[in-house]
């Protein structure tokens, strides 16, 4: 099926490894023109030239903290009229929420919800002037299933999830389309420092937390950052037009509920 997409202008952040990764390749090879970003040049530029080699798409690297004023600055004079828009940001540590003061949630704030709506403001215009926009939101699947360790990413995604649900009935009408991609168990740094967490605090090895992990996903395995892609390409084409305000799992079936 073809996306409907080659040409078109995107925006990924934090896109030098995992789900960030994933969906700039996913988009490259439906012909989308890239400007990625992310904190590490090294990775970043690895990651450019793989998705170059197998798309041959024009890729553009920006290496900046997109949850700076000055990396979103960077981002949209690199990117200034994006047609698509793949909002991403490392998640905020795991822990106790006694351990958590105020500059702690500021920064998990800052990270997940605030430079997210800051970057949708300075380019859903455009996009509507356009008549063409998908904003993608990298979220988690904690949004509908909180996860008990990962409290600052529960708060400040749920939050995210908030302010986009109103937002996206306003901008439909005029093809832009606002949707929140739920990560479950995707085979990431992430996931695996994550895994590391729950290791440490039970006492036990990270193997058998990552196979007690495992063996609680009805697909039996963890995603990969190419399942994730896949999903976001089709979010961003022009046959996902009727499709906003929406939280899509990716996650093997592991969340139990049926809305």
């Amino acid at each position: 099926m073809d996306f409907g997409i080659a040409g078109k202008r995107a925006l990924v952040c934090a896109a030098s490894k995992g789900l960030g990764k994933g969906c700039a390749m996913a988009l490259a090879r439906e012909g989308a023109d890239l400007v990625i970003l992310a904190r590490g040049r090294e990775a970043l530029e690895a990651t450019a030239e793989e998705i170059r080699r197998e798309t041959g798409a024009k890729v553009t690297t920006l290496a900046v903290d997109i949850t700076t004023a000055e990396g979103k600055k960077r981002a949209l004079e690199a990117c200034p009229n994006p047609d698509i828009l793949v909002n991403n940001a490392g998640g905020p540590p795991p822990g106790d929420f006694r351990e958590w003061d105020r500059e702690i949630w500021i920064k998990a704030l800052d990270a997940n919800m605030l430079t997210p709506i800051e970057l949708i403001r300075q380019t859903v215009d455009g996009m509507i002037e356009r008549r063409f926009g998908r904003i993608v939101n990298i979220t988690s699947s904690s949004v509908k299933a909180p996860i008990e360790i990962l409290g600052l990413s529960n708060g400040a995604r749920s939050g995210l999830t908030g302010f986009v649900a109103g937002l996206a009935r306003k901008t439909v009408k005029f093809n832009v389309t606002i949707n929140s991609l739920l990560p479950g168990a995707i085979d990431t740094d992430r996931l695996r420092s994550n895994l590391e967490a729950v290791a440490k605090t039970r006492g036990v090895p990270v193997e058998q937390a990552r196979a007690e992990r495992v063996a609680g996903i009805p697909a039996g395995r963890f995603g990969t950052i190419d399942d994730f892609g896949a999903m976001c390409a089709f979010l961003c084409s022009q046959q996902a037009s009727y499709i906003t305000g929406q939280n899509w799992l990716c996650d093997g079936g592991m969340y139990p509920g049926t809305y």
